[in-house]
């Protein structure tokens, strides 16, 4: 089977999964989110005022003529208008993707090279005093929330030493990378390299101990280019999968980041959208997380056929 053939059906594929998420999100936000028209008028309204609000969101049609409504704004992107801000919600989305990028990228690019760096350190020094204190280090860092980082990293490095500002953002890009994004970034770095490194570990060890490793020793090969060149190419699939897998969370995972340090991003506009009820905006959200997802699982797969010619490609459309 050929590359656009394999595409094509895995698009197919994720077809049911999408309209399950779909028929999921409107069921809820439309019978367990609670009635939207009441949300909108507030408390005073009267029942006209009510009456004509669910009029004007279509709510006193048909259910099913209230999914085509949905299903047509996930497929033009056109999910209205948010209800707190009167603004498009694909403007939002657009307008706040570039900073939740300009602060995710390099921390993904940082953590992975990061991990996967220590974690074939450990891996080569395993059962050492460094191995089990980067261990032990793990376990604490993960331990403690990232609020406490933030809090700690502005109050010292930001407010005590003053070496980075304590928020803000600007519409100049290389300011953002230089000046507001360095200490999130830094911070955001240091709480995730710590499970990552740990997982990593695990998958370089599995490797370590099978055959092909102990072939390549017999055959004079140095540990370095046994790390570097057989083990890491086999544990990168597992490596792979995880960062790809991360992707979509991570757009609203560093929500805690963008809201402390004013950042712009989407992660910050989800939460204040959670805040304000602001049904629009979250299935938004939420339906283009699950579109990200499995765009994301489809690359994963065809990176394991690039990684290791070895996974076919009739063998991952079976699974």
């Amino acid at each position: 089977m050929n590359w656009s053939a394999f595409i094509l059906r895995r698009l197919l594929q994720m077809i049911p999964t999408l309209l399950g998420v779909v028929l999921l999100v409107f069921f809820l936000f439309n019978w367990v989110g609670g009635d939207p028209a009441y949300l909108l008028a507030g408390k005073m309204a009267s029942p006209e005022d009510i009456a004509n609000i669910r009029h004007q969101l279509g709510l006193d049609r048909s259910v099913v003529y209230q999914l085509w409504v949905f299903v047509k704004q996930i497929v033009t992107g056109d999910f209205g208008l948010s209800w707190a801000t009167r603004e498009p919600v694909s403007h939002i989305f657009r307008t706040r993707l570039g900073p939740s990028l300009t602060l995710l990228v390099p921390m993904l690019v940082l953590e992975t090279g990061v991990a996967v760096s220590l974690a074939l350190l450990v891996a080569a020094l395993r059962g050492q005093w460094l191995d089990r204190t980067l261990m032990v280090t793990s376990t604490v860092v993960m331990s403690i929330s990232l609020l406490v980082y933030i809090i700690v990293g502005q109050y010292v490095f930001a407010s005590l030493l003053g070496w980075f500002p304590v928020k803000g953002w600007s519409d100049d890009l290389w300011r953002n990378l230089t000046s507001y994004a360095v200490l999130p970034i830094l911070l955001g770095l240091f709480v995730s390299v710590a499970p990552s490194l740990r997982l990593y570990r695990t998958f370089i060890l599995d490797e370590i101990h099978q055959d092909y490793v102990r072939t390549a020793r017999a055959r004079g090969f140095s540990e370095r280019r046994i790390l570097l060149v057989h083990v890491l190419r086999n544990a990168a699939i597992p490596i792979v999968t995880n960062v790809l897998m991360g992707l979509p969370g991570l757009l609203t995972g560093a929500f805690l980041l963008e809201r402390f340090f004013a950042i712009p991003g989407i992660g910050r506009e989800i939460i204040m959208a959670v805040e304000r009820s602001d049904f629009p905006v979250i299935k938004a959200a939420t339906v283009y997380v699950a579109v990200a997802t499995l765009l994301a699982n489809l690359l994963a797969d065809m990176l394991y056929r690039a990684l290791d010619p070895r996974v076919s490609l009739e063998g991952k459309q079976d699974d």
